[in-house]
């Protein structure tokens, strides 16, 4: 028998109380701590520091004590309690190396009251892991310098018989802890997407063997020269079949890279004008040749001509737009979801190409929507800062639409300078 919500089924008034402490066992070979030449020079002793930092919670987690760092770094603490199926709380922490000794991972141990885990209860879901879900091993290379973040989430199962219900309060004292230790000849740099390089995860895409690990929201460092070095994240993944409709724009469709942050600041045209929309934006021209220039040769060959449609203005006679563009600016509909049920204001109504395409599955994944819009918030140089987006705003013949810097929409002159922070897609 399935769990519902029936008044004849036990009844859901249990709570249970997750402790999880995460710890990180920090050891090393001896080393001198001073090696003096002869004379006035010196060298300078070789320093470890393997630490936690940046706790985030994920959204759509329940509300809970937010997770607390300790003085000296190596401790996470936090609890939550969970009173229905389908609750869940989930965050992620940098585990960081910040002196000048490679490490690696020695021993892991992951606990539940106690004692190592073999099995779960039933009505448990929990998992320490990296963020893109693979887990953590012995031997994995953290470098010195570098960061990789760990993903940990504690759910009460949804789908679950009544009868795996437990009884009363469950407390649950769940413990991880990991020990890096001076890297050898063992260490192993592990796969992921922000390891792999580019020519890597292009020919993956291309012969469509996209490994696991390249989950929606992983990221990867790009070195753009001039532009400095940017962030890129995987926005999508799935070919919904949508995808396959006549004059569906194929920008949220496949494999969809963008840029989790801001690159620089453009006005989208010279002259506050939105007409012509995208395709005719000085913006459009800049994005392909400057931003699309300054990417690495090895991520230029996999990049696609991807069919884009975008909204059109209130000029007289203009209809949507098709453009073919290497890069592009991401519309209203691939952020939000809009439900606000605006009728005459929303941007299902003022973006007049909002049902032409179909959020982006990092977005979807985040319940990005018209009323819940954090997820959308980009930075620049660390401070939150507007992006623009491709879609014209339909009621003036002057404005574009907008990111702003709480993710909420807006729209803007097209002569501002905004943030510029496009997509593209590899296949």
């Amino acid at each position: 028998m399935r769990y519902s919500y029936n008044k004849n089924k036990r009844k859901l008034n249990y709570m249970i109380l997750i402790i999880m402490l995460l710890v990180v066992s920090i050891g090393y070979a001896i080393l001198s701590s001073n090696l003096n030449i002869l004379g006035s020079s010196e060298i300078s002793a070789p320093t470890w520091d393997i630490h936690w930092e940046n706790v985030s919670v994920k959204s759509g987690s329940v509300s809970a004590t937010t997770p607390t760092i300790d003085t000296i770094k190596t401790t996470v603490n936090y609890s939550v309690t969970l009173t229905i199926p389908g609750e869940y709380y989930e965050f992620t922490v940098d585990a960081v190396n910040a002196g000048t000794i490679d490490g690696m991972v020695s021993v892991i141990s992951n606990k539940l009251n106690g004692t190592e885990i073999t099995t779960l209860p039933n009505y448990l879901e929990y998992k320490v892991s990296y963020e893109d879900g693979i887990d953590i091993a012995p031997n994995h290379l953290l470098a010195a310098n570098t960061s990789e973040k760990y993903k940990v989430h504690v759910g009460y199962k949804k789908d679950i018989s009544v009868s795996d219900i437990p009884e009363g309060a469950q407390t649950l004292n769940l413990s991880f802890s990991v020990t890096y230790v001076q890297s050898d000849s063992n260490a192993v740099i592990r796969s992921s997407f922000k390891n792999d390089s580019w020519e890597t995860i292009v020919n993956n895409v291309k012969n469509n063997t996209i490994p696991s690990y390249y989950t929606v929201g992983s990221t990867k460092e790009v070195d753009m020269g001039t532009f400095e070095t940017h962030t890129l994240r995987i926005a999508n993944r799935s070919t919904p079949s949508e995808c396959s409709i006549t004059g569906f724009s194929q920008t949220a469709c496949g494999f969809v890279l963008e840029f989790a942050d801001i690159i620089s600041i453009h006005n989208m045209n010279s002259t506050s004008t939105n007409v012509g929309g995208w395709p005719s934006s000085s913006m459009r021209l800049y994005v392909n040749t400057d931003i699309y220039n300054a990417l690495p040769t090895e991520l230029k060959n996999g990049i696609i001509d991807t069919t884009v449609v975008s909204g059109h203005a209130a000029s007289t006679g203009e209809t949507n737009f098709t453009s073919t563009n290497k890069l592009y600016f991401l519309s209203t509909h691939e952020v939000w979801e809009d439900v606000d049920g605006k009728k005459y204001d929303g941007i299902d109504y003022r973006d007049t190409a909002y049902n032409n395409t179909r959020q982006l599955d990092y977005y979807a994944g985040l319940n990005v929507t018209t009323s819940n819009y954090s997820g959308a918030i980009k930075q620049r140089n660390g401070s939150n800062y507007w992006w623009w987006l491709r879609s014209a705003y339909s009621y003036y013949a002057y404005a574009f639409y907008s990111v702003d810097n709480n993710g909420f929409w807006s729209y803007v002159s097209a002569s501002n300078p905004l943030g510029v922070s496009p997509a593209f897609r590899i296949g």
